[in-house]
């Protein structure tokens, strides 16, 4: 798995990618979604933020992720509550429409707080939120997750706006075409805000925990953890880097294509391909 350039599937994965090829079915459309590598500075070197799927998961079951998820049909809508680089901006990076890239944004900073109760938004351009650990905080978040309440109207009732430039774009992967359950992911760094702490909140994970890449990657190689390539591989990019200052300027000079991985079958064997 150290390279991706093609890895045995096994399990769910090789019957379904061996099933969509020998029946030529057609793939569902991906949906948009957002991640964010949530870093921060240790004296070993950069950690990021890993969160293990509940094994009842739909997507991804048992996969030890970062914080992330699908765009809403609201998260568009958050422009007026909107503080750093312009969506125009963001577009220009990311390669998609201004309306898309403000969408994955704020789904970027959104699934964030919902999944760890981290909040990259503050009361204005230079200020962010300082402590997400209260009984309102916590409702808020809870009504965010249970798609009870708008994230537009959350950052106003609170007279917040999001800080887009607290995320770097970072890379861009679309789910296979044999998957049932297809997404058009964008991922983000971001530095975890002085005063926020991560908490194990969400419904959707049943283990959470630091780790420096490296030993992400080793654990992954060492088959102690399991992760989609998409984790695997922004885990293992992210090694080189000796803070999180560095990641984060790596960011804005990053060459951004959008990966789709491919599947090859050799007999009763498929084979995950990147290029």
């Amino acid at each position: 798995m150290r390279e991706l350039k093609s890895a045995l599937l096994s399990g769910r994965m090789a019957e379904a990618a061996l099933t969509h090829v020998r029946e030529g079915r057609t793939p569902v459309e991906p949906r948009p979604a957002s991640t964010v590598i949530l870093l921060r500075d240790t004296a070993a070197g950069p950690e990021v933020y890993l969160l293990r799927r509940q094994q009842t998961m739909a997507f991804a079951a048992g996969m030890t992720v970062f914080p992330g998820g699908r765009v809403d049909p609201g998260d568009a809508s958050v422009a007026d509550s909107w503080a750093g680089p312009s969506a125009d901006w963001f577009a220009e990076r990311m390669g998609c429409s201004a309306e898309s890239a403000a969408a994955y944004v704020a789904a970027a900073v959104r699934e964030t707080f919902e999944e760890s109760g981290v909040l990259l938004a503050g009361p204005s351009a230079s200020s962010v939120v300082g402590d997400t650990t209260g009984d309102d905080w916590e409702a808020d978040r809870v009504a965010l997750e249970a798609g009870e309440l708008r994230f537009a109207d959350f950052l106003h009732r609170r007279g917040l706006v999001v800080r887009a430039d607290l995320l770097g774009a970072w890379a861009h992967w679309i789910t296979p075409e044999f998957e049932p359950r297809r997404y058009d992911t964008r991922f983000f760094v971001a530095a975890l805000p002085a005063g926020q702490v991560t908490r194990d909140v969400t419904s959707e994970s049943d283990q959470v925990a630091w780790m420096r890449p490296a030993d992400a990657v080793a654990a992954v190689e060492a088959g102690e953890l399991l992760m989609l390539p998409p984790t695997y591989v922004c885990c293992r990019d992210l090694t080189p880097y000796d803070d999180v200052a560095a990641i984060l300027t790596a960011a804005g000079e990053r060459e951004i294509r959008a990966v789709l991985p491919t599947v090859r079958v050799d007999g009763d064997q498929a084979y995950l391909e990147t290029t």
